[in-house]
């Protein structure tokens, strides 16, 4: 009975309760109903329309403006650093409010006469420019620096550079914070309501000030501004996935994926390959590296004649000499291999032929003109277009850490420079470039991104990339020191099929055996100075120089115990 009496007790209190409760519910609903009204009000959706257009402005004029601040503060060139850097700074450093005020009444006395809304997007682009500025330098700061060393290397000017390698790599930084940039901006947009722009907020004051409903108004400015935000984040999302280099991309040509799942079922036939068609065989079915490469001028060409002239030499960095009065001579075809200690100028040597870098004193010529010098006031000097006379010096390089694209595949690693430098045409580019691919053993990787390739795999992208310009000349620049032993072969047998075809090559290497096999001569280098040159037989057997019988010592020792 007692049991009863409790239940029903307990029934009848949650009754009462349950009365104001429903009420509540009512009044929820009803200021639910009303905050939904608001927001599809025409009222407030215009004012979220003005305040959108205000940031896409803005944003995009803060973009374009932000990106010649940050170039201007990247530049060698004082005076633009130094302009570029007070401006972020006095714009960072001051409120946006401020600044609004400022061009709405500073501007009439000048006689620039410009109406509230026009003000408001002057005022936020330049602000946002600051902003904007500093994201992007950051962004392209984040970009490994050999990025712009190989495509100086492939004869692309520094616009070139910066539009196709490094800003779609910097995008993956530069997009988080600049999303977040934008969003600022609209949410802050309400800012411009002192200059009377008759924006979301300023729309959402007024009604209140009709009807004092603050909840639900507000919160109906609250959901136009989340869906406004929103269409940045989707934005942002999808630029992201286009910027990431981690998702494959197919050349075009390329069957997909349905394709290939079908050719190995066997229900539709193979497609025949660029590759597989244009590939030129000799006669016993190996690859024409002469022909492929382009090297038959070379067995004509006189084979004493200097096809490379490095004349009293220097090269310094900091007060430290690298090179001291360097002579050296590379003859048509031949093949030199160059060795020596660690800092003893053999990179600084190679960077110097190909003038990535400036020499201080002396002369280098390659095929009897310098690269990118002309001769003032009975000096050699730089050119103003030094990309375009890289360019026509057709000096291909192969750099130690591969310095591969990261955003391209192989395929578009490879034909690059020849659509964008030498102005080929696309077709004709991806079908050379598919043949490069496969001499070196790559004809099915063509769609692979460099971080889905191995060490060896890239360095012989690198070498189809360089290849891929016709070169006079190659340079290689340690090409198997960054490689895991098992992969060294890989990358030495496309060396040596490219001597064997007549290619004027100069390697940077500790390959005792491979110098053996393909070099011609022999250069020994030390303290920036040539010690010892010679045929590998008179270099490796006959020394004659105590420093050259320590070094091989040094380096044979090694390689005795990796047979081991």
């Amino acid at each position: 009975m007692a049991f009863r009496r409790s239940c029903a007790a307990c029934i009848a209190f949650l009754v009462v309760l349950s009365l104001p409760a429903a009420a509540q519910a009512s009044e929820f609903v009803d200021a639910l109903l009303e905050m939904v009204d608001y927001s599809f009000s025409g009222f407030l959706l215009s004012g979220a329309l003005t305040a959108f257009q205000i940031s896409v402005i803005a944003v995009a004029a803060g973009v374009v403006l932000g990106l010649v601040l940050a170039l201007m503060r990247l530049s060698s060139f004082a005076p633009f650093s130094a302009a570029a850097w007070f401006y972020i700074w006095f714009m960072r450093g001051t409120p946006v409010l401020l600044q609004l005020v400022f061009l709405y009444d500073a501007l009439p006395p000048l006689g620039i006469k410009l109406d509230s809304f026009t003000t408001a997007v002057l005022g936020f682009a330049l602000n946002e420019a600051a902003f904007c500025a500093e994201i992007i330098r950051g962004g392209i700061l984040s970009v490994d620096r050999r990025q712009t060393i190989a495509s100086a290397s492939l004869g692309m000017g520094p616009f070139l550079t910066l539009r196709r390698i490094i800003l779609p790599q910097a995008m993956r930084a530069i997009l988080p914070a600049l999303a977040n940039q934008s969003i600022s901006v609209i949410k802050g947009t309400s800012v411009a309501s002192v200059i009377f722009v008759n924006e979301l907020t300023f729309r959402s004051q007024q009604i209140v000030g009709q009807n004092f409903k603050f909840f639900t108004v507000f919160c109906a400015a609250g959901i136009l501004y989340l869906v406004m935000t929103s269409a940045v984040a989707a934005l942002q999302h999808e630029l992201e996935r286009r910027f990431n280099p981690e998702i494959e991309r197919r050349s075009a040509g390329s069957p997909g994926p349905l394709r290939r799942w079908a050719e190995r079922l066997g229900l539709v036939r193979a497609r025949v390959t660029a590759a597989a068609v244009a590939s030129p065989a000799g006669p016993s079915g190996a690859m024409d590296w002469s022909s492929l490469i382009g090297t038959e001028a070379a067995a004509t060409a006189a084979p004493d004649a200097a096809f490379v002239s490095c004349r009293n030499v220097h090269k310094a960095y900091g007060g430290r000499e690298i090179l001291r009065g360097v002579d050296f001579d590379v003859r048509r075809g031949e093949v030199v291999v160059v060795m020596g200690p660690s800092g003893s100028g053999k990179s600084t040597l190679l960077r110097l032929i190909n003038h990535l870098e400036h020499m201080d004193e002396g002369e280098i010529l390659v095929d009897g003109r310098p690269v990118g010098y002309e001769r003032r006031d009975g000096r050699l000097r730089p050119v103003r277009e030094l990309a375009k006379a890289r360019a026509e010096a057709r000096i291909g390089m192969v750099f130690q850490h591969f310095n591969l694209f990261e955003h391209l595949t192989a395929l578009q690693n490879v034909t690059e420079a020849p659509v964008q430098v030498y102005g080929e045409s696309e077709a004709e580019a991806r079908a050379r470039g598919r043949r490069l691919l496969g001499a070196v053993g790559l004809a099915h990787h063509v769609d692979h991104l460099p971080l889905r390739l191995s060490g060896g795999q890239q360095q012989r992208v690198a070498i189809a990339r360089a290849l891929a310009v016709s070169p006079k000349l190659m340079l290689f620049d340690e090409p198997t020191s960054a490689l895991d032993p098992e992969l060294v072969g890989e990358v030495l047998t496309a060396i040596r099929r490219m001597a064997e075809a007549g290619m004027t090559m100069i390697v940077v290497t500790h390959e005792v055996r491979f110098a053996r096999e393909v070099a011609d001569r022999i250069v020994l280098m030390d303290e920036g100075q040539i010690v010892e040159q010679g045929s590998p037989q008179d270099v490796f057997d006959r020394p004659q120089q105590e420093r050259t019988r320590r070094f091989l010592r040094l380096i044979e020792r090694p390689a005795e115990q990796a047979e081991v």
